[in-house]
């Protein structure tokens, strides 16, 4: 029982570790696309 919950528990931490590595992507992207966005604009 205790190996199911430690392997339950280890599961979840890498899912989590990789949703949060693909939304700090999208943030960064999304910053990427705004500064790319003045700079046209100061053009």
């Amino acid at each position: 029982m205790i190996k199911k919950i430690c392997f339950l528990a280890c599961s979840l931490a890498v899912v989590f570790s990789l949703s949060a590595c693909n939304t700090t992507q999208g943030v960064g992207e999304d910053i990427e696309a705004g500064g790319e966005a003045i700079q046209r604009a100061a053009k």
